[in-house]
């Protein structure tokens, strides 16, 4: 258990996901980002009480405009000038990493209110040149590493682990049955904000009839669009707190680990083995796994290398990112509120224990601990 001066999450609550280019387009990351954080911090209110002031808004971010998206959405969410803002690049990992950031300082400044999280435009991030000619991305690693893109090593770590075309397709067509699922018996509303119309989570569909008639990206490959998550746009805001009375999660352990920049996809994995070891548990223990769904393949890489079945309802139960959407510098903050919703919200006892986890881009793995706390 924490100690009354550990942080605690009290309130999490996330934008729906809009695909690139659709009903999120035309907002900004502070447009998605503030109204996330007002209404976390107004779920943190009810259960508590008035807070004392903010003293930090840390969120992750990746392919924004810069000029630091987290100080940004604190202002445009109302806090006032004096509460500052910063902003935390892991990529695919930004917004787990800005909430581990947070409780670290949390556990130094022990009265404080922190908000933390991660917003992503993939509709707006900026076009980016080098030697005057643009490029979709700045390198995940330099001269002499290897440096594929993410799809193309997920294809590779499907060639190499030989996961195959129709395993990948069961994978991304269970996530979109749960997440349909979910969603129609309501168990994202009150995680949900909706903005610019929005309420829902655009990208769920995927039937599996439909997957298995989709080409393959690649030439003799096994990757297709519908075992790759859709890139979107979103947001997800975290109130930490000092703990108390008020139902919660607390960070029990956390990790941050490097492996080869060539399958960047297999991160999550050592990560979790370092998380779990450290919190001197194993994954028979936990009660919920979120690991963020970049593609069927490197999923399903990550479970294989922790002895999970592919079917496991433990993980991402109510779907993942291959469903809902994948806002790269919000997602592993996604995967937080999404463990708030299944084990706070539903009432799970005092010490249930959940895992949120992301593979990164340039060969890294963001992962955490997390016990209820009542």
């Amino acid at each position: 258990m924490p100690f009354d001066h550990d942080p605690v999450i009290i309130a999490a609550r996330r934008t729906p996901i809009g695909i690139r280019g659709r009903a999120l387009a035309r907002l900004r990351v502070e447009e998605l980002a503030a109204p996330a954080i007002r209404a976390a911090l107004a779920d943190a209110e009810i259960a508590t009480g008035p807070l004392p002031a903010v003293a930090d808004v840390q969120l992750g971010n990746c392919m924004g405009p810069g000029g630091n998206p987290g100080r940004i959405a604190a202002l445009a969410s109302g806090l006032g000038a004096e509460v500052p803002g910063g902003t935390v690049d892991r990529q695919c990992g930004s917004g787990l990493a800005a909430v581990i950031d947070a409780v670290a300082a949390a556990r130094i400044d022990t009265d404080s209110v922190r908000v933390a999280g991660g917003v992503e435009s993939a509709s707006t991030a900026p076009v980016r040149s080098m030697n005057g000619l643009p490029y979709s991305r700045a390198p995940f690693a330099p001269d002499g590493f290897a440096d594929p893109d993410m799809v193309r090593a997920a294809e590779d770590l499907a060639g190499r682990d030989r996961i195959s075309r129709s395993r990948q397709d069961r994978h991304a067509g269970r996530s979109h049955a749960r997440a349909r699922a979910a969603a129609e018996a309501g168990r994202f509303n009150d995680e949900l904000v909706p903005v610019a119309g929005l309420d829902r989570d655009e990208a769920i569909g995927g039937a599996e009839p439909l997957l298995l008639r989709l080409p393959a990206i690649f030439p003799g490959g096994t990757l297709t669009a519908g075992t790759a998550t859709r890139f979107g746009d979103g947001a997800a805001a975290l109130v930490l707190a000092r703990a108390g009375s008020t139902p919660g999660l607390a960070v029990r352990a956390c990790a941050t680990i490097g492996c080869d920049p060539a399958f960047p996809g297999i991160g999550a994995a050592h990560a979790v083995r370092t998380v779990l070891r450290r919190a001197g548990v194993e994954t028979a223990d936990v009660s919920a796994f979120e690991i963020v769904e970049a593609f069927a393949a490197q999923s399903l890489a990550v479970l294989d290398r922790l002895g999970l079945a592919d079917d496991d309802r433990r993980i991402c139960a109510d779907g993942g990112a291959l469903a809902i959407g994948h806002p790269w510098g919000a997602s592993g903050a996604i995967a937080l509120v999404r463990l708030f919703s299944r084990l706070v919200r539903t009432g799970s006892p005092a010490g249930t224990l959940g895992v949120a986890a992301a593979s990164v881009g340039g060969g890294m793995g963001v992962a955490a601990v997390l016990e209820v706390v009542r």
